[in-house]
């Protein structure tokens, strides 16, 4: 188990990416970025939050007209290489 990483928050980072892109959605907006959410002063770690952030958007751009772009904002050079790890696992 990861400090600060609970089942229950991932749910609610999992419903934050979700809400944010049906929202974007809904507004007819083609493009969204999102920060690594909660692994900055949260200290949420990245191996939990970021497949949590490339499923969760994975799900919900199945649902979604507009959207033709995600940006997922990496504060770090190790950040970046963990999403795009990340990414190649999950979607191939």
């Amino acid at each position: 188990m990861f400090k600060n990483a609970h089942p229950e928050r991932d749910i609610e980072m999992a419903d934050c990416y979700k809400n944010s892109i049906k929202l974007a959605d809904d507004n007819k907006l083609k493009s969204i970025a999102f920060p690594s959410l909660g692994t900055g002063g949260h200290a949420y770690p990245i191996e939990v939050a970021c497949p949590i952030a490339i499923k969760s958007t994975l799900e919900i751009l199945a649902k979604t007209s507009y959207i033709e772009k995600v940006i997922f904002v990496c504060f770090s050079q190790s950040d970046y290489d963990y999403y795009e790890k990340m990414l190649n696992e999950i979607v191939g």
